[in-house]
């Protein structure tokens, strides 16, 4: 028994130092980059780990520096907020209302139309990004902040698996009996399942906003102008100018700190419904 007892602390000890180990070898990068924020030694290489003073001009020269025409980060921020936002609202309409038709509706392609969708969801996006690319061309809509944002949208609806799953468990019997009462399909989804799916609603609007807010690759094949960066491509950007990086480093480091405040506020206040609602959704998924 004592044998048994020693195998088993020993195994969970050497799975609690394992996982430490990762721990600290995931968080080091992202402490050092903090801390490196703050520095008053603005260039690439540091003696220390910890600065030997802080500061908040990183932060503050990042809207008002000597580079600021050059490199415009107040305006890569708005940028990524203006294509996230418009992003996020077509694309949670679009998983929305095409989830609750998969999920109601019974039409003869509609089990084609899940399958399609899903085999399509397997492929990484950017393979799609050189068509998606010569396309909106066609439309004068690269090198546009309005066409970043529809290539981050229109394919929204082939995500639908997880707030299908969401709408699966909302009971047909209110559906049922809302048309007893002679109300439309459309007036039962938008005023009676809309407000009974706020988890899957946030999860949607958390899931679709991050996504453009944090991507490089379609931003980047989409948009040539240095005013129209968003923030992943402008602070890419940065990092290829050498003789910057090497005499800025320090505010580089500050740019992507700030740029992952918003997401972490937001991913906070709305932790508790993003949980009900990806449980939720996968309880018939």
């Amino acid at each position: 028994m004592m044998g048994l007892r020693a195998k088993r602390v020993i195994s969970d000890l050497t799975i609690y130092i394992i996982l430490s180990v990762l721990v600290v070898i995931w968080l080091f990068p992202l402490l050092w980059m903090v801390l490196r924020a703050f520095d008053v030694n603005t260039g690439f290489t540091s003696l220390t780990i910890f600065p030997q003073k802080f500061t908040l001009d990183n932060f503050i020269n990042l809207f008002s520096g000597s580079d600021y025409e050059a490199y415009p980060y107040g305006r890569w921020l708005l940028n990524t907020f203006l294509v996230a936002l418009g992003s996020c609202a077509i694309s949670t309409l679009l998983v929305l209302m095409v989830s609750y038709a998969l999920s109601r509706l019974r039409f003869s392609a509609r089990k084609k139309l899940m399958n399609i969708a899903l085999l399509l969801g397997l492929f990484p996006g950017f393979l799609s990004m050189i068509a998606l690319y010569y396309i909106f061309n066609q439309f004068k809509l690269t090198n546009s902040l309005i066409g970043l944002t529809l290539a981050y949208s229109l394919a929204a609806g082939t995500g639908y698996y997880i707030v299908k799953g969401f709408f699966d468990t909302v009971p047909t019997a209110i559906d049922e009996a809302a048309r007893i009462d002679g109300a439309s399909k459309n007036r039962i989804f938008w005023q009676m399942i809309i407000p009974l799916s706020k988890p899957i609603i946030v999860y949607t609007i958390l899931t679709t906003f991050i996504s453009p807010w944090c991507d490089y690759i379609m931003a980047s094949v989409f948009i040539h102008d240095t005013s129209k960066y968003t923030i992943a491509v402008g602070i890419r950007a940065w990092v290829t100018d050498r003789e910057l990086v090497n005499r800025m480093f320090t505010r580089f480091c500050a740019g992507s700190v700030l740029i992952s405040v918003p997401i972490v506020i937001l991913f906070m206040i709305m932790q508790k419904f993003y949980v009900a609602g990806i449980t939720g959704g996968a309880a018939k998924g």
